[in-house]
């Protein structure tokens, strides 16, 4: 473990436009909130206090009867990098009250049921969490959004990205099959699906709208703007309207199956990292780490730049 001081997550009434690791800011109307992440130092990568602030950012923008809609957004240059797995504030160890899930203490546990316990409450959960809030979330996306960062753009309803945006799930560098929020083969389409899992390769925003990930790519400029006015349209519908219609095709997409094969894959992903702490190297992440899966990264495809496969 790291000597950094890790400090406790925030509160709801703690939350402000400049704090960190998530910060918290409405418009001048008070109908939409801005939950921003903010630890950019470490490009967003997220540990448990991000994980817990968020989701007191969350909290009070649902309480907060003036929201009708809630933009995820992100501070200096990429979105996020996805979960924290080298960062001196990595806090993998660290006791926090549940909040997504009744589950017990992952700290005073070990080996494949510590993990359960904690990606349970802290990924699976949080996300499905989040996914049921009752308000509109539109995430705004630019640069990295990888692993984990899919994670939390998929929980949103919108999903408006930079021209400078790219995402990815590398994990099956790992020997895992994709991140704990198993979306993937619904967002993006199977063959898709097995496609960005299989190469570990980026995809640029311009083609996740093309595949139905992402629905408007702009330029970087004008990334907010646009966002502002989208969420602006938004909050001029009924709250209770926004809500049930919300509900309404959140219960389409778990009737297709969503979140029974989300509970299956996640069977399989814990599999893995058990699989990888029982082999040689006695490491539930394959011996990757944070270096070693930047510097494994494949950049996205474009017309000028063809993929390693079209090389």
């Amino acid at each position: 473990m790291s000597d950094a001081v890790i400090p406790p997550a925030l509160k709801p009434d703690e939350l402000g436009p400049d704090t960190s690791p998530v910060a918290y800011d409405a418009d001048s109307t008070g109908s939409i909130a801005y939950v921003t992440l903010n630890r950019p130092d470490y490009r967003n990568a997220q540990n448990s206090v991000m994980t817990y602030s968020l989701d007191a950012a969350f909290r009070r923008a649902v309480d907060d009867a003036s929201v009708k809609v809630i933009v995820l957004r992100a501070n200096g240059k990429h979105f996020s990098a996805g979960h924290d797995i080298g960062t001196p504030e990595r806090d993998f160890d660290t006791f926090y009250d549940n909040s997504a899930t009744l589950y017990w203490d992952h700290t005073n546990r070990g080996g494949g049921d510590q993990r359960l316990a904690r990606e349970t409450e802290v990924y699976l959960g949080m996300c499905r969490r989040w996914r049921e809030i009752p308000k509109p979330v539109i995430a705004q996306v630019h640069g990295a959004c990888i692993a984990g960062g899919l994670m939390l753009a998929w929980i949103a309803d919108f999903i408006v990205a930079a021209d400078d945006a790219f995402f990815s799930d590398p994990v099956v560098r790992m020997g895992i099959p994709g991140v704990e929020y198993f979306a993937h083969a619904f967002v993006l389409g199977p063959r898709r699906a097995k496609e960005i899992l299989f190469t570990a390769e980026r995809f640029t925003a311009t083609q996740a709208a093309d595949w139905g990930m992402v629905n408007h790519v702009v330029p970087r400029d004008e990334l907010a703007a646009k966002v502002d006015g989208i969420a602006t349209s938004i909050a001029e519908m009924p709250q209770l309207g926004l809500a049930l219609t919300k509900k309404a095709v959140n219960i389409c997409e778990d009737q297709m199956g969503l979140r029974n094969s989300m509970d299956s894959v996640f069977g399989w992903h814990h599999f893995a990292h058990s699989a990888n702490a029982e082999a040689a190297q006695g490491d539930s992440l394959g011996g990757m780490d944070a270096k070693s899966m930047k510097a494994s990264a494949k950049p996205a495809a474009t017309p000028d730049r063809p993929s390693q496969e079209q090389r």
